[in-house]
């Protein structure tokens, strides 16, 4: 009767538009601008994109096809959607616990992060960061990162500002927000792709990104590869789950899912385009991690005509990035709240915002005071990520495939991927199929291993 009750009442995304925008907005982050772009160009390219689209058919889009029909199927959240579809094996709710934490410990250190981004928009548009020397730009960032003042200020100032978009519900609140911003991600990627483009350096930024190298298609390529597929589409931490219980019951979720799959790698090669074509004209080097986008991008731009402009277009670009992904995960435990223990999203949304500046503080202060603090040789920061990203995250996954391929069957998901038989779609779901039960559970195995180092 309780969870009826809550169905009844729960908020849905109210058009077609507005489900590609909100899940392309989960997906899309900020190793869209940097990481993706960055591993193409010193993993062989055209080459690696290849090696990456494989695996994810293999791995990432069909776990993310997975969550979204269940959670449509049972318009709840991340851990009650086992309860509801496996109500006589109460253990299997387990999978949506492991996707809660994941969630909240990904937000402890992701909104850092953010809050990085965000501050930089300001510092960028007062011109403090704007130099062509990267000991200079690497000064910056140190600064910023090793104040616990700024570090902490900048994580609950992300924290309050997604909350209150979270706050106005799924339909006012996630849908109209990512259908604005995810237009203005585009266009931004394209004018600062367009300048870049027409700088001398841009077919030396083009050949690296694009030109197949199969030599460098090496064992651990192929594992790195089948990594970032998984991690790239936000599976195995509940969000899909989540957003998928808000969907239409007409909606095409195979479709949906290989749209926003497809979005996502091109803002990631668009980000690349943006960025290497100007990094290679200026003699730098595209490293990826933090140094490529706090230290390197703004030395890059300060040499650019107009470079103050496109510094900061950057930097809102990259906190567009961020802010569709911290809806989507903060969600995930504010739903669970909300449904399982009846409080209102006002109360859900700011119990999980107290808790995670509490805990996300630890983060905020690993660079700072909490610097020599360590748990199994990690900062709290390092910690958080390596639980979630090296175990929480490819579990879930193995598990949500377990659980469709083998526990919940074959017949009950062709009647939901089919939408009850209005969609002719056979031939999808049995690939689908093939894919969740037997392919995907071992190709997310072997991430599974190799981000616990044991192989």
């Amino acid at each position: 009767m309780e969870t009826a009750k809550a169905v009844k009442a729960r908020d849905s995304f109210t058009t077609g538009l507005g489900v590609i925008a909100a899940t392309l907005g989960s997906a899309v982050g900020l190793g869209n601008i940097w990481k993706f772009p960055a591993l193409t160009g010193l993993n062989g390219g055209a080459a690696f994109i290849i090696v990456y689209l494989l695996s994810t058919l293999m791995a990432g889009l069909p776990v993310m096809i997975a969550e979204l029909m269940l959670g449509r199927r049972s318009k709840s959240d991340a851990l009650t959607t086992f309860r509801v579809l496996h109500p006589k094996r109460e253990t299997w709710s387990l999978i949506g616990a492991a996707g809660v934490l994941s969630a909240f410990l990904i937000l402890a250190f992701y909104t850092e992060v953010a809050g990085w981004v965000f501050a930089y928009i300001f510092k960028a548009a007062s011109g403090s960061i704007l130099s062509a020397d990267p000991k200079v730009t690497s000064a910056a960032f140190e600064k910023l990162i090793a104040d616990p003042v700024q570090s902490v200020f900048w994580q609950c100032a992300v924290i309050v500002f997604v909350g209150a978009i979270i706050v106005m519900g799924v339909a006012k609140g996630i849908e109209k927000t990512t259908k604005r911003l995810m237009p203005v991600l585009f266009l931004i990627l394209v004018m600062i792709g367009v300048r870049s483009l027409m700088l001398p350096g841009a077919a030396q930024g083009l050949d690296f990104l694009f030109r197949p190298d199969f030599s460098k298609v090496t064992g651990a390529v192929v594992l790195t590869a089948m990594g970032l597929a998984f991690f790239k589409l936000s599976v195995g931490m509940g969000t899909m789950i989540t957003y998928g219980s808000y969907f239409r019951d007409d909606q095409n979720v195979p479709m949906t899912a290989l749209r926003v799959m497809l979005a996502d790698l091109t803002v990631s090669i668009l980000a690349g385009i943006a960025i290497f074509p100007a990094v290679f004209t200026f003699g730098f080097k595209p490293e990826a991690g933090p140094s490529l986008l706090f230290i390197t991008i703004p030395a890059v731009f300060s040499q650019m005509p107009f470079g103050n402009v496109f510094v900061v277009l950057f930097f809102v670009l990259g906190a567009i990035a961020a802010t569709g992904a911290m809806l989507s995960i903060m969600e995930v435990p504010v739903a669970y709240l909300h449904q399982r223990f009846g409080v209102s999203r006002f109360k859900a949304t700011a119990a999980t915002g107290i808790l995670l500046a509490l805990i996300g503080s630890t983060a905020a202060l690993s660079n700072s005071v909490l610097a020599n603090f360590k748990l199994f040789g990690m900062t709290m920061f390092d910690l958080y990520d390596f639980l979630t990203s090296n175990l929480l995250m490819p579990v879930g996954g193995l598990f949500i495939c377990i659980f469709v391929g083998w526990v919940w069957g074959e017949q009950k998901v062709r009647g939901a991927l089919s939408n009850d038989g209005r969609l002719q779609n056979s031939a999808v779901i049995s690939i689908f199929f093939f894919l969740v039960k037997y392919v995907a559970p071992i190709t997310i195995g072997v991430i599974l291993l190799r981000g616990l180092k044991i192989i």
